[in-house]
């Protein structure tokens, strides 16, 4: 029992994402950086405040980080199976 929380423990710190995972994250990233900044630039307009602009930008930013870089296990839906190790080539 202990050692299977502590499997599933090491693979959440060890950060395995797939190449899926990694293509999803980056346009997730995109996407809310982009939509952030947007309503960043609006307020910002609307209100003549730069200084709340400025926040909401920061706010969208660490968002995005919260939501990208963490490797959830939304992420790791398509796992890669690798070939044991020494066979293949010669």
């Amino acid at each position: 029992m202990a050692e299977e929380i502590m499997d599933k423990a090491r693979d959440l710190v060890e950060g395995q994402i797939d190449f899926e995972g990694q293509r999803r994250a980056e346009g997730f990233a995109t996407l809310l950086l982009a939509i952030s900044a947007l309503v960043a630039f609006n307020v910002g307009y609307l209100y003549q405040d730069i200084q709340k602009a400025v926040y909401i930008g920061l706010g969208g930013t660490a968002f995005t980080f919260l939501a990208v870089v963490p490797p959830w296990p939304v992420y790791n839906k398509n796992p890669m199976k690798w070939l044991p190790a020494g066979s293949g080539w010669q």
